[in-house]
């Protein structure tokens, strides 16, 4: 069962000072919770870091762990992170 595969909910971490965005590559075992294509924000947890899990805000609304392979990292201009932000 996929939610059964979900991780912990953060306990009130903030999205990441940077501006981290992340592009699903990947939803396999979260089809519902996660499309593909889609940018998403990177909630900074070093903890789930270190176990190649990232922390983002799903379909759902909320923050889950993810593993890190379903994301490709995306470096995107100030100006970019700043209309994502404005728009979500």
């Amino acid at each position: 069962m996929a939610s059964a595969r979900k991780s912990s909910r953060s306990n009130g971490s903030s999205v990441s000072r940077g501006g981290r965005f992340v592009l699903c590559v990947r939803n396999k075992e979260y089809p519902v919770s996660l499309e593909v294509r889609k940018v998403y924000p990177v909630i900074a947890d070093t903890a789930a870091e270190k176990h190649d899990l990232v922390r983002i805000i799903d379909e759902s609304g909320e923050d889950y762990l993810y593993p890190a392979e379903y994301f490709v990292v995306l470096r995107l201009p100030q100006s970019v992170k700043r209309a994502i932000a404005k728009a979500s």
